[in-house]
């Protein structure tokens, strides 16, 4: 078995092809493709907070475990690819959650390129490496001119706003006020945006509500969208922000069943295994 370090594994990554990497493994699991079960989850005492997720694809070479574990002040975390014709570890990548990030970052990156975005600006809440990540991906798909940025700890935020060139807004509000391109990556368990903040035409990506109880988003901002993405419709209804809509499951949309256009839009991006199976593969390979 390989082992991967998290210098080589940064090494590694291509920014351009992880994005298309992602477009692939989301139109893969929407053809039904990929067998990825819903996660597990585990908090443990000390406030720490562990995701474990999974996935292959039929005809693939291999299958993906990933933990990623947040604890205060840290994360960590690895990703083990696996023969699928043996079970036997191919690949063990420590790359401390990072990948995770950076399927993340691009996942909201893609979507924004295939809605066909071409925004100048855009709108962060979050002071996080997610954030980073964000600010860093969207300038692969994006003509960015200026970044606006939120967080709750306004030292962390300015910090933040220094190293991706961004202004520091003291509201969620002030931040939905000066774009019409959001993404949310927190960990906030009440709405932070509310359907009276927004312009007509404004998309958002929500990536921070990955487990029960988690919210970023009014419910009242997916019912007025003109279209509400999910990458999953089961995940999203158990751990995402369409939990607090159910009654919009409906007419929520599979990225990667979409294509075309809308006016005012949500990505509700609960992170797939399907993702961490690709990213793990293309890392590997590389």
């Amino acid at each position: 078995m390989r082992i991967l370090t998290l210098d080589e594994i940064k090494a590694r990554i291509d920014d351009d092809l992880v994005i298309e990497r992602m477009r692939e493994a989301l139109m893969a699991q929407a053809r039904g493709e990929c067998q990825t079960p819903m996660p597990m989850h585990l908090d443990t005492a000390d406030g720490g907070e562990v995701h474990i997720k999974s996935s292959y694809r039929r005809g693939g070479k291999y299958f993906a475990l990933k933990m990623a574990a947040t604890f205060p002040g840290r994360a960590n975390g690895m990703m083990l690819l696996c023969s699928a014709e043996s079970g036997e570890p191919v690949a063990y990548l420590a790359d401390e959650g990072h990948l995770t990030d950076v399927r993340t970052a691009a996942v909201s990156a893609m979507v924004a390129r295939e809605l066909g975005r071409t925004d100048a600006s855009i709108g962060i809440l979050g002071t996080g490496i997610q954030a980073r990540l964000t600010a860093r991906f969207h300038r692969r798909v994006l003509p960015l001119e200026r970044i606006f940025l939120w967080g709750r700890d306004r030292a962390k935020a300015e910090n933040c706003a220094e190293e991706i060139g961004a202004t520091v807004v003291s509201t969620p509000a002030d931040l939905a006020a000066s774009t019409r391109l959001i993404v949310t990556c927190t960990a906030s368990r009440v709405p932070l945006l509310f359907a009276r903040d927004l312009h007509a035409g404004t998309h958002i990506s929500a990536v921070g509500s990955d487990s029960p109880g988690k919210q970023e988003l009014d419910p009242e901002i997916l019912r007025r969208a003109d279209l509400l993405l999910v990458d999953s419709p089961a995940q999203c209804e158990n751990l995402g922000e369409l939990q607090h809509a159910p009654d919009q499951r409906g007419r929520a949309v599979e990225i990667g069943a979409f294509s075309g256009h809308a006016h005012t839009t949500v990505a509700d991006l609960t992170g797939l295994g399907v993702e961490d199976l690709y990213i793990a593969e293309t890392i590997y390979e590389t």
